[in-house]
């Protein structure tokens, strides 16, 4: 069973700029808008789609165990357009079907050490609350978005740096775990992934604990260990 942090912010705050420290060759990127990176260099494996099931049947394959789905608000507004001349509220269903499917990919299909974070954008609520984007109060209807996660932190960009703030003041819906973070925080997803990791006694990032298959045979049991490279 794996994690899936939710990172969001508005256009700007440097949610991507976060992930400028993470290991470049272990982290998956899947780049929604297929927008260039904010820094100098990329990622190896950087995966320019907007489809929930390329994303899906990639994580399970569970070739590594960190991932950032970057814009993946767009997940949702990107299939609302394409489908914008559909009449009626199958659309919104099925799009909150949909994003319900990812959640529940990682929590059942990858390995406990395994970490996927959703990079995505905040909207503000009629009472003036930050909260993460969807695709409209039908999306909110059938999911309560930040519900479905136990830790949110929220990009933001002040007069002369940009932090991650992790836990609510009430206007917000930051969330984090009892003593995991302080806050606010640099923004730095490195950071974030190494502090989660730690706390939970996961693997560090591209690093896998030994996963143990025992293969019977008649003449006793042999046992192979899996480990990811660094």
């Amino acid at each position: 069973m794996g994690l899936m942090p939710l990172i969001m912010g508005a256009s700007g705050s440097g949610k991507t700029t976060s992930i400028r420290n993470m290991n470049r060759k272990t982290t998956a990127v899947f780049n929604v808008a297929g927008k260039p990176y904010p820094f100098k260099g990329g990622f190896d494996m950087s995966i320019k789609t907007n489809d929930i099931d390329d994303i899906i049947t990639i994580l399970k394959r569970n070739t590594t165990n960190c991932y950032v789905i970057d814009d993946s608000q767009y997940l949702m507004s990107f299939k609302l357009i394409d489908k914008w001349n559909e009449n009626g509220y199958a659309k919104y269903t099925e799009v909150a079907r949909d994003f319900k499917r990812l959640v529940d990919t990682v929590i059942d299909y990858t390995s406990p050490d395994t970490i996927v974070y959703l990079l995505h954008h905040t909207e503000v609520t009629d009472d003036g609350k930050v909260k993460a984007k969807t695709s409209g109060k039908m999306i909110d209807n059938w999911l309560t978005f930040e519900g479905l996660f136990s830790i949110v932190l929220m990009a933001v960009a002040t007069e002369n740096k940009h932090l991650f703030i992790t836990q609510s003041d009430g206007t917000n819906t930051c969330k984090s775990p009892i003593g995991m973070f302080d806050n606010p925080i640099e923004n730095d997803l490195a950071m974030v992934d190494k502090a989660i990791r730690e706390y939970y006694d996961l693997a560090p990032a591209g690093l896998r604990k030994k996963e143990e298959k025992q293969t019977k045979k008649e003449n006793g049991t042999v046992t192979t260990v899996k480990e990811l490279p660094r």
